[in-house]
């Protein structure tokens, strides 16, 4: 069985799409170390406000683990492969991986610098997105950094 290759003709260049998808693999990789940071955290939370924020922790990374399937998903209909390794995320991410188990009020805040990181990615990406006319990728971009800035708020209100 013999293996074409189409052309896409979306209305967005070759290397238009090609930028776009480097740049969503930058927030796909933020995006995949924040929920995995996420989910550590709701996993090894301890403390007077273990149950509200193991319960919060859980709603955030499952939020984040359909939102990284969406990104993925725009960046394969650009045309361009998907990253999905550790090894790639590692390269591409922003956001540090913590080292052990911080404390509680620790875990928060270093899920508000996250959580502001990926805002900063995908505002990043506007630029070339909008030249490019990439209306999809830009609704994507919008509703991402709508999401993520609401929920730095809604982390930050917990330490204040």
């Amino acid at each position: 069985m013999s293996k074409t290759h189409m052309n896409i003709d979306i209305g967005i260049k070759e290397g238009d799409r090609k930028k776009i998808a480097e740049g969503l693999s930058r927030l796909l990789a933020d995006s995949y170390t924040l929920y995995l940071k996420t989910h550590n955290f709701h996993w090894n939370v301890t403390g007077p406000q273990f149950q509200t924020l193991h319960v919060m922790f859980e709603g955030q990374y499952t939020e984040l683990s359909a939102a990284v399937d969406l990104i993925a998903e725009r960046i394969r209909s650009l045309g361009m492969p998907a990253p999905g390794t550790y090894k790639e995320f590692s390269k591409l991410t922003s956001i540090e991986e913590p080292d052990g188990v911080p404390s509680a009020t620790e875990m928060i805040q270093q899920l508000v610098e996250g959580q502001e990181a990926v805002v900063r990615t995908a505002r990043s990406i506007f630029p070339v997105v909008e030249k490019a006319g990439d209306e999809a990728s830009a609704d994507l971009l919008t509703q991402r950094m709508q999401l993520h800035e609401k929920t730095a708020w809604m982390l930050r209100s917990l330490l204040e």
